[in-house]
């Protein structure tokens, strides 16, 4: 069952169809999934005293209910190294359309993966592990399964995919926290039975694994056409 606020954020969502990135990450934290350390930053003063207590460089990413995909309309931009370049960035991205914001987050290292949810309208919700970031439609390395997932599922998934190598440590790079990652997936199959049919994807992408934790870089949940319908 979703608690309340996740319910608040939702109804929030309901019209526009789609949850933008902070409020789909503040569902996943709610849920028990880790995101990056981030901000919503509605000015570029309160963007900079972020990434200043956080430590530079950092990520600059676009809030705006008129765009979905952000790297389209050059609302993200990574390794932001000081304050007048985020006061810069900030600037500019306040001219794309619908703009409601920046959100500032932390840069995390690590092997990047895509985790995901589709609504099957055979059998229900698909969840879905692969290498992610920008090689996810070159590779379209995935194992799916239908959730709910349990640990031996997990193990299963991780098995099955290609680039399994990469997170065991490859030609001498550092493991990634396996146990992090089963963690994430099982709450995340867990976030999923709750929304029942009324998401219809969820794409978490990058989820960023190394030696000590996964965090969701990127996140949005589209919503199903009865759960926005009037």
């Amino acid at each position: 069952m979703l608690n309340k606020k996740i319910r608040e954020i939702l109804s929030e969502c309901k019209e526009r169809g789609w949850a933008m990135e902070p409020q789909a990450k503040e569902i996943l934290s709610l849920s028990g999934v880790k995101t990056t350390e981030f901000t919503w930053a509605r000015d570029a003063r309160e963007a900079i005293r972020f990434a200043n207590q956080t430590g530079y460089p950092v990520v600059a990413k676009v809030v705006s209910p008129e765009v979905v995909h952000k790297s389209d309309v050059g609302g993200v931009v990574v390794g932001v190294s000081g304050d007048e370049k985020l006061s810069a960035v900030f600037t500019k991205m306040a001219e794309i359309k619908g703009f409601s914001g920046v959100i500032v987050e932390e840069m995390v290292r690590g092997v990047e993966l895509i985790v995901g949810m589709k609504l099957d309208q055979q059998f229900g919700p698909i969840v879905l592990l692969g290498l992610g970031g920008t090689a996810v439609e070159i590779y379209k390395d995935v194992a799916m399964r239908m959730a709910p997932i349990f640990e031996k599922d997990v193990d299963s998934m991780l098995k099955s995919i290609k680039a399994h190598p990469l997170l065991e440590g490859y030609r001498g790079s550092e493991p990634i926290s396996i146990d992090a990652l089963k963690k994430m997936l099982l709450a995340f199959s867990d976030m999923v039975m709750g929304f029942g049919e009324e998401a219809d994807s969820i794409d978490l992408n990058p989820v960023i694994c190394n030696a000590s934790k996964c965090v969701v870089a990127d996140a949005r949940i589209m919503l199903a056409e009865s759960a926005h319908s009037s």
